[in-house]
């Protein structure tokens, strides 16, 4: 705290108005820092909102990323099961074609075989008569 000298009235005026002066300059001087500081607290004010709307719109697309990957693995799992669920179908038509035409296979076969013991039988007979023609032959008496 400043001290002044005492004259006959008080305070000497030249010194208390030079005094009054360097209070007036130096508080003018805070103000105008306050000022400053009042400006620059309100740029870092908006500063701050501009990144935190930056801040939620990330957010946002991390969210919607992650729904739509998470989207992406189901409509990928269906068709997944589309894609098994058509083999397995194909794989049934398959093995089911291939069986049928084995049992037609068989049917066939059985057939052929069946054919050839009939013509076996019948040429067993051809062969038998015709040993009998011939036994017959000699049985003749010439």
């Amino acid at each position: 705290m400043k001290k002044f000298k005492k004259t006959f009235r008080g305070y000497k005026v030249d010194e208390v108005n030079s005094f009054v002066c360097e209070v007036v300059s130096h508080v003018e001087g805070m103000i105008n820092e306050i000022k400053d500081k009042n400006k620059e607290i309100l740029l870092l004010k908006e500063e701050i909102k501009k990144y935190k709307r930056m801040e939620d719109s990330l957010n946002k697309s991390i969210l919607m990323a992650q729904e739509t990957s998470e989207q992406m693995r189901k409509i990928a799992r269906v068709e997944a099961e589309n894609i098994i669920n058509d083999a397995k179908k194909n794989a049934n038509k398959i093995v089911s074609t291939a069986l049928d035409k084995a049992s037609k296979i068989e049917s066939e076969s059985q057939t052929i075989k069946k054919n050839i013991n009939i013509y076996k039988s019948r040429i067993r007979n051809i062969i038998e008569q015709q040993l009998e023609i011939i036994d017959d032959i000699d049985n003749i008496k010439m």
